[in-house]
């Protein structure tokens, strides 16, 4: 057998090998083999082999009933992982690009008690535009972005009450001219780890390209999710918005006057 075809060889057996792991879903106790062939399409065979392997190294538990289960090398790994990782690392280049994306300033917020608190931003490259600085503490009820961090901490309410599209979005309610459109970015368990947000003059979100704007944001949040280990799916699978509606000029009157 030569090097080229070992290193193939080598390279196939690593990715069936990740098959069979990525076969368990949340909510499985445990997988018989028939389940995991039906799940990566490898015959028995091959799974016997391969998983033989996996248990030596702790990755999968096989049961007395014949059942596998994941096993605790996947938590270890998952504890290193979490530790190693530094939002500095991640945060400011996805913010960078989401900017590119869309002309618009970026930020990325968490919660602090009944405020809410800029982490890290990007400013739109345009001379008219939205002015949020890092450190910046606003309000978590007015604006897209607190509003996500109130909808989707599961220390403040039910997975089951989630809104059902991960979107949110203002116009107008922060600052009369403003628009926002805020994303959850989630961790392990579900966990909330901030929200990341497009901001900007409302006339170029409700004029431009909302549709665009919003694909984008869920690509960068979806993307951030998934480096920081939580799961990205609610972001992936979500449409992006249609588009945002003015408000009137009765409303913005209103809204000043407050």
């Amino acid at each position: 057998m030569t090097a080229e075809k070992e290193k193939k060889d080598g390279v196939a057996a690593v990715e069936r090998a990740f098959a069979i792991v990525n076969a368990f879903r949340a909510g499985d106790g445990s997988l018989a083999l028939n389940e995991i062939a039906q799940r990566t399409g490898m015959y028995k065979s091959t799974i016997l082999r391969l998983i033989a392997t996996l248990i030596r190294e702790r990755c999968i538990v096989r049961l007395d009933d014949g059942t596998y289960q994941l096993g605790s090398m996947l938590l270890h790994w998952g504890g290193l992982y979490q530790s190693a990782v530094r939002m500095d690392d991640h945060v400011p280049a996805i913010l960078r690009r989401l900017a590119q994306a869309t002309g618009e300033g970026a930020s990325f917020f968490i919660r602090e008690k009944n405020l809410r608190v800029c982490l890290f931003r990007v400013d739109s490259p345009r001379s008219l535009r939205d002015h949020i600085h890092i450190g910046d503490l606003l309000p978590l009820d007015k604006g897209a972005a607190g509003r996500v961090l109130l909808s989707f901490d599961r220390t403040l309410k039910d997975a089951a009450e989630f809104p059902a599209h991960p979107l949110i979005a203002t116009v107008g309610e922060r600052e009369p001219d403003i628009a926002a459109i805020a994303a959850p970015v989630f961790g392990p368990q579900g966990s909330l780890r901030g929200t990341m947000a497009v901001s900007g003059p409302a006339v170029r979100f409700v004029v431009d390209a909302s549709p665009a704007m919003s694909r984008a944001l869920l690509e960068a949040a979806a993307e951030l999710t998934r480096r920081l280990g939580g799961d990205a799916s609610m972001l992936e699978h979500a449409a992006p918005l249609k588009s945002l509606e003015a408000p009137s000029p009765a409303a913005a009157r209103r809204k000043r006057s407050a």
